[in-house]
């Protein structure tokens, strides 16, 4: 099931890469398309999500915000960054295992090739 979202996914955002020219805009603005694109396509998405962390039974006063969850299946973090991060694959890796998740994509969209972007992180 995650694989078969993540196909939709990544398709829908090589669409706003395509549409939108390429790199050089801000995350946000892919965010908002990406959503818009996979809304289009029929694909539930929800973005900014907040998700309570708990710690040995305390839930802390701080909490993560997911980019993007896709039919309630897939994390997606959204970049727009010129050099890839290891820390972001982490980030990622630490969403997914919070949220007992099994899928995640960190799309960036700061490449000249969005393709290129695309990393699937698996917990």
């Amino acid at each position: 099931m995650e694989n078969e979202i993540s196909f939709k996914i990544i398709g829908a955002a090589i669409e706003v890469h395509r549409s939108l020219g390429g790199p050089g805009l801000l995350e946000s603005i892919y965010e908002s398309a990406l959503i818009h694109e996979l809304t289009l396509r029929g694909i539930k998405v929800q973005s900014q999500v907040v998700v309570p962390v708990i710690y040995k039974g305390l839930k802390m006063k701080h909490h993560l915000i997911l980019d993007l969850l896709v039919e309630n299946k897939v994390i997606v973090e959204i970049k727009a960054t010129e050099k890839e991060n290891v820390i972001h694959k982490s980030q990622l890796l630490t969403y997914l295992r919070l949220t007992d998740s099994r899928l995640g994509l960190l799309i960036n969209f700061g490449t000249p090739r969005v393709k290129e972007g695309i990393c699937r992180v698996i917990n």
